[in-house]
């Protein structure tokens, strides 16, 4: 469940970023500074020329680790 709430928060940053969100909303301003916490640092691991698709592949990156961390937590657990 964990996982899934982080992989939101980073889907909801990415479409905010898309479609240009408003900064200075609440909500908007909590997914960006939450996706900040999550990204353990693979914010920026792709630095390509457009800095839309560098956000795009750095959380994309984020949400596949997470998943895939996420996955094999759940797996050690239920051993």
């Amino acid at each position: 469940m964990v996982v899934g709430v982080v992989i939101a928060i980073f889907t909801l940053h990415v479409l905010f970023v898309v479609f240009d969100a408003n900064q200075g909303n609440g909500f908007v301003s909590f997914i960006y500074t939450m996706a900040q916490v999550f990204v353990l640092g693979l914010g920026d691991v792709f630095t390509p020329d457009d800095e839309l698709l560098g956000v795009v592949l750095n959380y994309a990156l984020a949400a596949l680790v997470w998943a895939v961390g996420g996955k094999l937590v759940i797996k050690a657990l239920r051993r």
